[in-house]
């Protein structure tokens, strides 16, 4: 049994065992098992029932991390997306008037340009053109964008009411737990101890238990009712097919999904030195965000969280196959997973972020028509909560300051079609 899985994923040649992948999937796991609630809720504002959304949202993630384990081979996990979800919502629902159904098609058939993109050189031809300034600071913003949400999380900080952002009460319950948490974390991983995370998700559950912050009377009412419970699927609607408003909610979401992607997995196959397997994750995130329409939720994109399972010593998809596993079972224990408290997880994606920031010393800093760039990408994904956003502004300045500089011939012809298209994007939604 272990030769064949060692000959299926590999483990031997990436220097890992089966144990430390299991570890790797659980901790995987446990830092983004929170999608399965929040995304429903988020789902729920568009009309469609928190029953539904939150059986798509398992769904979902199910199939997209068993096709990444197995299709692409690496530890990286496909959830539905934080701002994506959003988007469903409160941009295509709300604010462009798409029915739910509506937007599950726009889903869809945004998927299915995806995989075109993905099965196609044209998957090479845009992975080359970004520039690897650029690559470098996605990583970076995500790993900066990680600290925020941990930090966040932790209840560290906090917003302010003369500023943006500002310190959160170091006599709150969460925050002290979060605090205590932090230093066994960061003990335990500096220490290099086995299954650290995993600890540090134990201990900061018993933690937080102690300050009163988990209420165990939510175990017993978390069921729902079973009738709805798969109405999103296979709901999509395509009557709005020829319409302007659909094909403008199909262009926003098909550049956020795709760029978007592209970024993550490029950091996260770089993360772990396997840049190697760029293509097939790249073809698995295609596939799973196409299909996420017929789940009946918004599109699965690679978790930042992924990190987690990596830095826990995950190397091969069976990471991720460990964690899909957990995903299927977790629709018998949602109640009982969400006793684990944001103090537990928040000290972990602090760490995550602080080994992706370590990036930055890759940044060439000198050319300033390099580095300008990617320090706005490193700034904007975190400071405007998105991910998308920020790529696309770095992308946008880019080219415009290499023809400042009469450096115009170092910008490739797709990079000038990028930029353009996320100059579009932003039109569109002015104008929508």
């Amino acid at each position: 049994m272990l030769n064949l899985i060692d000959r299926i994923f590999g483990l031997k040649a990436n220097g890992t065992t089966v144990k430390r992948e299991l570890l790797a999937g659980l901790i995987g796991f446990f830092t983004v098992v929170y999608i399965i609630a929040v995304n429903g809720l988020i789902l729920s504002e568009a009309g469609m029932p928190i029953e539904a959304a939150i059986v798509a949202t398992i769904a979902a993630s199910v199939f997209g991390c068993l096709i990444m384990g197995f299709w692409g081979n690496v530890p990286i996990l496909l959830v539905p997306g934080m701002g994506i979800n959003a988007l469903f919502s409160y941009t295509m629902v709300q604010s462009m008037g798409l029915s739910w159904q509506e937007a599950l098609a726009v889903v869809f058939v945004s998927g299915v340009i995806f995989v075109f993109i993905a099965f196609t050189p044209f998957s090479e031809m845009l992975n080359a053109a970004v520039p690897q300034s650029l690559k470098e600071a996605i990583t970076v913003g995500l790993g900066l964008f990680l600290m925020l949400i941990g930090l966040e999380k932790g209840g560290i900080v906090e917003k302010g009411t003369s500023s943006i952002l500002a310190l959160g009460s170091f006599g709150e319950p969460q925050v002290l737990a979060t605090i205590l948490t932090f230093l066994v974390a960061i003990v335990l991983f500096i220490r290099n101890v086995p299954g650290n995370f995993l600890i540090t998700i134990v201990v900061g559950t018993v933690i937080a238990s102690f300050f009163g912050l988990i209420d165990f009377n939510q175990s017993e009412s978390g069921s729902f009712g079973v009738t709805e419970a798969f109405q999103s699927f296979g709901a999509l609607s395509f009557d709005n097919f020829w319409s302007m408003t659909f094909w403008i909610a199909v262009f926003s979401l098909t550049m956020v999904i795709v760029f978007e992607n592209i970024g993550i997995v490029h950091g996260q196959v770089s993360f772990i030195n396997r840049t190697d397997r760029f293509s097939r994750a790249f073809q698995a995130n295609s596939v799973s965000a196409m299909t996420s329409g017929i789940f009946g939720t918004s599109p699965t994109v690679a978790a930042v969280e992924s990190g987690a399972g990596m830095a826990a010593g995950g190397r091969t998809g069976l990471t991720t196959v460990i964690a899909g596993l957990l995903f299927l079972v977790a629709a018998f224990f949602i109640p009982v997973i969400k006793l684990i408290p944001d103090s537990a997880i928040a000290p972990i994606l602090i760490i995550i972020g602080s080994l992706m920031l370590q990036n930055i010393r890759n940044l060439e800093l000198k050319d300033l028509s390099e580095s300008f760039p990617a320090l706005f990408i490193v700034a904007m994904i975190p400071f405007t909560y998105s991910i998308a956003d920020g790529i696309a502004i770095g992308f946008i300045l880019y080219p415009i300051l290499k023809i400042a500089i009469g450096k115009w011939r170092e910008v490739s012809p797709t990079l000038y079609v990028i930029a353009g298209l996320f100059l579009m994007n932003f039109v569109f939604h002015v104008v929508a």
